[in-house]
């Protein structure tokens, strides 16, 4: 949706499908809304439209308090896109300009940070410095009005390197202070919020846009789980997923909850809702990377209307689209690990797991280890096309990460010794989250791009495909 005309009338609308596609902002209030916002439409000569939520902040908007804009999942164009901006705004989420800063974002694109700082800016109005900012407010708002967490411990899981500057931030982007903002939570002060503690983690709602069968996504991960990295608990509707996390600066075990919550519209329809979870952290340091790659695995960036519109018009896939409608292409936690157990297969994978796994320090239940890293698979088992792919993810010649270029990386993967085409295009579909992977040999017209990881998806949903 280019057209600013056709923008205003999905607000005018309260259309929530464009939740997180883009942002309104209001020059009479100062402030930016979600499309489905449900005040009062503004006047059209009073509207600007922006990309990106940090574009609207860096020109003096501020988040709006009814709507909450910075709630809404992340637009599915960086999903689908393998441009640098969308391999770049896969980077952001995963908390690398955090991490590396935007030095160590433009390196692993391969440009200039001058050269990235123009693209961004250029096409989505902020740069990667700006994007972060952004990202860390949204998780510091989440976590200040949703638990009881210390804001002074808040400041630094948000990733912010000190607390006046989160206090600034939290100041210019919200138009309160951290106190205030938690005075306001929805629910009303302590009572609508949540206990964080060690035992319990931190709470989190994991936001999604339309429908979401959340059923076949649980039945996909419960086939494919690999014991004392993973576990699936509970009565089929009403399942846990849980598991274990390697994150950048220490480990985690997450929870993440079957049963979806849906929010309805203006309208009174349901347009999305969320996922519960919760999550336990080493290093609250890691707590956006850790969402960054939750949202992956459970594919909740995805925008269900395009894919459906387009699956939905085949006649071979009409009615398994009107029977699943939302369906996802589940990603991964861990892009590494998912090739390995890709190549390798469950029962392998856990052989690997009890002999190579790092042991946690603290085991919750089943979940007693990490999954070994390549490296230490490359130096345990060298030989075969395990010890290939493993030496090749550990010194990078072949990169997963979430801005790897997707086409290089299925090059490298081909060029290694005994891995098959299936194979790689499972890694491309899983491990880079590519929406249009196919295996070579099932029936997957190009009449389905740019979909075709979702119509495999529901081909295997209907039993057509193994």
């Amino acid at each position: 949706m280019t057209d600013d005309d056709t923008r205003y009338e999905a607000v005018r609308s309260r259309d929530a499908r464009f939740d997180g596609e883009f942002f309104f902002a209001v020059e009479t209030t100062g402030i930016y809304c979600r499309p489905s916002c449900p005040a009062v439409t503004p006047k059209r000569r009073n509207v600007r439209f922006f990309t990106t939520a940090a574009a609207a902040q860096g020109s003096g908007f501020r988040a709006c308090r009814r709507c909450r804009p910075d709630a809404v999942p992340g637009s599915a164009e960086w999903n689908v896109r393998a441009d640098v901006v969308g391999r770049a705004m896969r980077l952001i989420g995963d908390g690398v300009v955090d991490r590396e800063g935007v030095a160590g974002l433009a390196t692993r694109l391969g440009y200039s940070a001058r050269q990235v700082q123009r693209q961004l800016t250029g096409e989505l109005g902020a740069g990667p410095v700006a994007l972060a900012r952004a990202q860390r407010a949204h998780t510091a708002r989440v976590l200040v009005q949703t638990t009881d967490l210390p804001i002074t411990e808040i400041a630094f899981a948000s990733g912010f390197a000190s607390v006046r500057q989160f206090n600034d931030t939290i100041r210019e982007v919200y138009a309160s202070t951290p106190s205030e903002l938690r005075a306001a939570a929805p629910g009303g002060g302590r009572a609508g919020r949540r206990p964080a503690t060690p035992a319990a983690g931190i709470p989190l709602r994991l936001a999604f846009r339309g429908p979401y069968q959340s059923t076949a996504v649980f039945d996909l991960l419960a086939g494919e789980a690999v014991a004392g990295v993973e576990e699936v608990s509970g009565e089929r509707g009403r399942r846990t997923y849980r598991r274990t996390l390697r994150l950048p600066h220490g480990t985690g075990i997450v929870a993440v909850d079957e049963r979806a919550r849906a929010v309805g519209s203006a309208s009174g329809s349901h347009p999305g809702g969320w996922l519960d979870a919760r999550l336990q952290l080493t290093d609250p340091r890691d707590l956006t990377t850790a969402v960054g790659r939750l949202r992956r695995l459970f594919d909740l960036d995805a925008d269900p209307y395009a894919v459906d519109e387009r699956l939905g018009a085949d006649p071979r896939l009409a009615p398994l689209v009107a029977a699943r409608p939302g369906l996802r292409s589940p990603g991964s936690a861990d892009a590494d690990e998912l090739a390995v157990r890709a190549l390798v297969g469950p029962y392998e994978s856990e052989r690997l797991v009890r002999r190579y796994g790092k042991a946690l320090d603290s085991p919750s239940g089943s979940l007693t280890h990490l999954f070994p890293e390549p490296a230490v698979l490359a130096e345990a088992e060298p030989d075969g096309p395990l010890g290939a792919l493993t030496a090749a993810l550990a010194d990078g010649a072949v990169r997963l990460d979430p801005g790897a270029d997707r086409d290089e990386a299925q090059t490298a993967l081909a060029a290694l010794p005994g891995i098959d085409a299936a194979t790689i295009a499972v890694i491309r579909a899983r491990a880079l989250g590519d929406p249009d992977a196919a295996p070579p040999d099932p029936d997957i017209p190009d009449d389905w791009r740019p979909w075709r990881s979702y119509a495999l998806q529901h081909l295997c949903a209907a039993g057509e495909l193994d």
